[in-house]
């Protein structure tokens, strides 16, 4: 059965519209849906003088279209968006294209979504908090936990904490957690990748991976206990590593994945290996969801010279975990 992907374009005034009319130059095996302002994509179009031809979906449809035609379940912005512009009167439309995405896709009408990247500074407000997709698709589909994890080829690299300050990061890593997060991860590797026994590096939060609690005792009273008891349980974990060395060459291939403790701990890494044909992927919700591994780029919005890499990569991965899941859907 030919999936049906919802494609939501993130913030209207940024790259995603630009993002979905080159992905639409190609055929694909699957029905791409735009979830997006027409008037947004068209604009993009235009702007990158590219034929696209815009067909509405009715929800059931799943014949894939040809190049340079793209499915649309149309959303329309108070004000028409322009490139590089942040408006206020985006906010709402954009996080109903959020909300619809994920529920479509928990009642099957969508069998994954692909984001294009938002504007967390344009959604976050002081009585209606958005810190991510990651957090907000959690929230909507009631799952316990989800882990963010970065894929470029055979590297995977995934986070304790997500879109945390710095000195927030500490606090946050707790024996709880960190076993819940340890343990996604490990579902998903098995599901989604086919690593009967996966192998994961856990990194050390401090220097040195606190160097004999020298430099922290992070590692000896929350990291190092409770690798140990999911060792216990069958769980193929190493470390805590220092972060500064784990990424050795010598030392990831014998990893399956990397654990990292914050944002920028594991990601700059895994960024200048493989950016703009990296991929996020979202462990631990009951649907699909990929991402691209990049922002906004505001500051590209309008110039076309964005690259749809990371969005194309995006796709081929949320298709290729479908083809692992109905292969294995335990």
């Amino acid at each position: 059965m030919t999936p049906r992907l919802a494609l939501t374009a993130g913030e209207p005034a940024g790259i995603g519209p630009e993002l979905l009319v080159q992905i639409a130059q190609q055929s694909w095996p699957a029905r791409l849906i735009a979830l997006a302002d027409p008037r947004s994509l068209l604009d993009a179009a235009q702007l990158l003088g590219l034929p696209l031809s815009l067909h509405p979906d009715d929800g059931q449809q799943r014949e894939p279209l040809p190049a340079t035609a793209l499915a649309v379940q149309p959303y329309h912005y108070p004000q028409r968006p322009r490139f590089g512009q942040l408006s206020a009167a985006h906010r709402e439309t954009t996080l109903a294209i959020l909300r619809d995405a994920a529920t479509g896709t928990m009642r099957q009408a969508f069998d994954a979504i692909v984001t294009a990247p938002v504007q967390k500074s344009a959604l976050d407000l002081p009585d209606a908090p958005f810190s991510g997709h990651t957090e907000f698709f959690q929230s909507l589909c009631g799952s316990r936990g989800v882990v963010m994890m970065l894929v470029a080829g055979e590297l995977r690299v995934a986070l304790a904490t997500t879109h945390l300050p710095l000195r927030a990061v500490a606090d946050a890593i707790q024996p709880e957690s960190l076993a819940a997060t340890l343990s996604i991860l490990h579902a998903g590797l098995r599901r989604d990748y086919g690593l009967a026994q996966p192998r994961i590096a856990v990194l050390g939060l401090n220097p040195h991976a606190g160097e004999a609690g020298h430099l922290g005792r992070e590692e000896i009273e929350i990291i190092e206990p409770t690798l140990a008891r999911l060792r216990d349980q069958g769980m193929a974990l190493s470390g805590p590593w220092p972060a500064d060395t784990a990424f050795a060459a010598h030392r990831l291939q014998h990893f399956d994945a990397v654990l990292a403790m914050y944002h920028d701990q594991g990601l700059p890494t895994l960024k200048y290996a493989g950016f703009g044909q990296a991929v996020n992927v979202s462990l631990g919700l009951p649907i699909v969801r990929t991402s691209v591994d990049h922002g906004t780029a505001l500051d590209l919005a309008g110039s076309g010279k964005a690259d749809a890499g990371s969005m194309r990569a995006a796709i081929q991965e949320a298709l290729r975990i479908l083809g692992a899941r109905q292969r294995s859907p335990s």
